[in-house]
């Protein structure tokens, strides 16, 4: 439960925690009725096996959720690595590094591979009943086996985070300072928040543009279950190291206070948000309307709005919830509580229910609402019930239950 003590930064954060969950529900809610899709799914065992980003394919399609969808991806998981940074360095501090790696390896490794090797079968499983000539339990499962990998779905983002945090205990361990070298690159942030968004904008550009040159935005890398983007890898470990570095010098302070200039412009954040989308979107359509023949120097445009979008969403996200949303809120705190175990089991509701929906006589905005929906009731009310058991408790809510 949030103390009715707990800091505008705090509540805020705590809320904003509670908001991403329901962009991450519904991105991959709609992603179905997208308009952008081919007319037809792929053959479950056939390469490039685009379902891995894109399970189902429905008939119903609305170009609404093209454009919600491509919105938040260019900056969804950077903003998740940011937040997933900002509480290391304190916890590092108060536990230690051996502390600190045990209770991170329990929390994310164990549902990690919980979720690789349980949760992703039978999530996939209605994938492969499409088109399934045998749609039996076994023939799926020997299908499943007989792929060049093993699907991870969103697990991806528990063993990348892992890593991230691992790499944090090495610095912790080995340059006992380096957080109070990042810490103070932030801290001016609070005052001077543009000569921060300038300093991030440019490491993430250098992070971004060389690799999107070599690796498109949907290219997986695989071994294993260890599943990455390799276009984005660096950009994300830029995103993880720049929370850290706010949460080092404290939330109450710099960037995140909610009485700073980060706060008070937040229109500003918005408005390049907005300008940053366009600047990506327009030219990468171009691009894909025309491969091949599109004007010299498109790409690098694009990698630049992609870029200004990312950083300035975050931003954006950021200011609007200190600007506005700084008091604790029941709903927004019961959905913070829970995020973890959501992004967890969400997964298997959403690829379920839009099987069931396929071929019924429902328009795509309807179905999508229903699948987010759907999910996010199921979803929050298994893991509300999952978290009544110690085990439960203290993987998902990092709580330890008598």
């Amino acid at each position: 439960m949030v103390h009715r003590t707990m800091s505008r930064s705090s509540a805020a954060l705590y809320n904003l925690r509670g908001f991403v969950i329901l962009i991450v529900v519904a991105f991959h809610s709609f992603l179905a009725y997208l308009g952008s899709q081919p007319p037809a799914p792929a053959p479950f065992d056939s390469p490039p096996f685009h379902w891995k980003a894109i399970p189902i394919i429905d008939s119903e399609r609305w170009f609404g959720f093209d454009l919600f969808c491509a919105s938040q991806y260019v900056y969804v998981m950077q903003f998740m690595f940011f937040l997933s940074g900002l509480f290391v360095w304190p916890s590092l501090l108060r536990k230690g590094g051996s502390t600190f790696i045990r209770d991170r390896a329990l929390r994310l490794g164990v549902p990690f591979l919980l979720g690789v090797f349980l949760l992703m079968p039978l999530a996939h499983y209605p994938v492969y009943r499409v088109d399934a000539v045998d749609p039996s339990w076994s023939a799926f499962w020997a299908h499943w086996i007989a792929l060049p990998f093993w699907p991870t779905g969103p697990m991806w983002f528990l063993w990348c985070l892992l890593a991230f945090n691992i790499v944090a205990v090495g610095l912790f361990w080995l340059a006992p300072r380096s957080a109070e070298h990042l810490a103070r690159l932030s801290a001016g942030a609070g005052s001077n928040p543009g000569r921060y968004f300038i300093a991030l904008f440019a490491v993430s550009a250098l992070a971004y543009i060389p690799l999107a040159t070599v690796f498109k935005p949907w290219d997986w890398v695989q071994f294993g279950p260890f599943a990455f983007q390799p276009s984005f890898l660096v950009l994300y470990f830029v995103y993880f190291f720049a929370g850290l570095g706010v949460g080092a010098r404290g939330i109450e302070q710099g960037l995140l206070a909610s009485d700073a200039m980060l706060a008070r412009r937040w229109g500003l954040w918005v408005a390049g948000a907005a300008g940053g989308f366009l600047v990506w979107i327009v030219p990468t359509a171009l691009i894909v309307e025309r491969p091949g023949d599109s004007l010299p120097g498109l790409g690098l445009i694009a990698d630049l709005g992609f870029v200004l979008a990312c950083v300035s969403a975050c931003f954006a996200l950021a200011a609007v919830f200190l600007r506005f949303a700084a008091k604790p809120s029941p709903i927004l705190q019961s959905l913070s509580e829970n995020a973890y175990g959501i992004y967890l089991v969400h997964y298997v509701f959403v690829v379920w229910l839009q099987y069931l929906l396929l071929g019924t006589a429902v328009l795509a905005i309807a179905k999508g609402l229903i699948v987010f929906a759907g999910t996010l009731i199921m979803s929050w009310a298994l893991v509300a019930a999952m978290c009544r058991i110690p085990i439960g408790a203290r993987l998902i809510r990092a709580e330890r239950r008598s």
